[in-house]
């Protein structure tokens, strides 16, 4: 028998060894319970999260007639949290799922109308900011790849992020919802103290 013969034959025997089948089907059945088991914590928190923020009432819907469309825009939705904390995310109302999104700016406020998740309609004296970002719980882009809209609803501020398919356009959404906002501080302003005025002028001719 010659050396290479008898090389062979040993490196047969080692490759017989190493190829142990039930280990391999143990180890791959116990990572797939692992992955399992991490998916069900996953959504044994998104679920408890949901319970904490129960409280969070029913989001407004588009009104009939939202009038004409200063902006309009498609790209994806992609989540919501406390405003100013990126990674508290807000799942309760489905503003956790994440989805395609089509907004339209009006005078009367953003609709938001999601495919395959629940629509809903930010009135114009909820808008209360835009601004470009980086990034909202759960995903990070490019710096100013993110328009973050926040809005106040049922007494709680809330950032929403959406990415629009054509980014440049993020720009004139916030510069748009910032002066709709602004215009509506001096309105009320303006009412404040004319309401002062007349009252103080009331007293006056007392």
């Amino acid at each position: 028998m010659t050396t290479l013969t008898v090389l062979a034959i040993e490196a047969e025997k080692k490759s017989a060894e190493v190829t142990d089948w039930g280990a391999r089907i143990a180890w791959v059945v116990g990572l797939l319970i692992f992955v399992a088991f991490v998916y069900w914590l996953m959504r044994q928190g998104w679920k408890w999260r949901g319970t904490l923020q129960s409280d969070l009432p029913p989001l407004p819907e588009s009104p009939t007639g939202p009038g004409e469309a200063k902006l309009r825009t498609s790209g994806r939705y992609h989540g919501s949290t406390t405003a100013g904390q990126w990674l508290d995310r807000i799942v309760a109302r489905g503003l956790g799922t994440r989805s395609r999104v089509e907004l339209t700016l009006t005078d009367q406020g953003m609709d938001v109308v999601r495919p395959g998740a629940d629509d809903f309609f930010v009135p114009r004296a909820q808008l209360v900011a835009a601004r470009l970002d980086k990034g909202i719980a759960g995903k990070v882009l490019a710096e100013g790849g993110l328009l973050v809209v926040t809005w106040e609803h049922g007494g709680k501020q809330i950032d929403s992020g959406f990415r629009s398919d054509r980014a440049a356009e993020h720009t004139a959404w916030v510069e748009a919802i910032n002066s709709m906002t602004d215009s509506s501080t001096t309105d009320s302003s303006t009412g404040n103290s004319s309401t002062k005025t007349a009252g103080t002028t009331e007293g006056t001719a007392r």
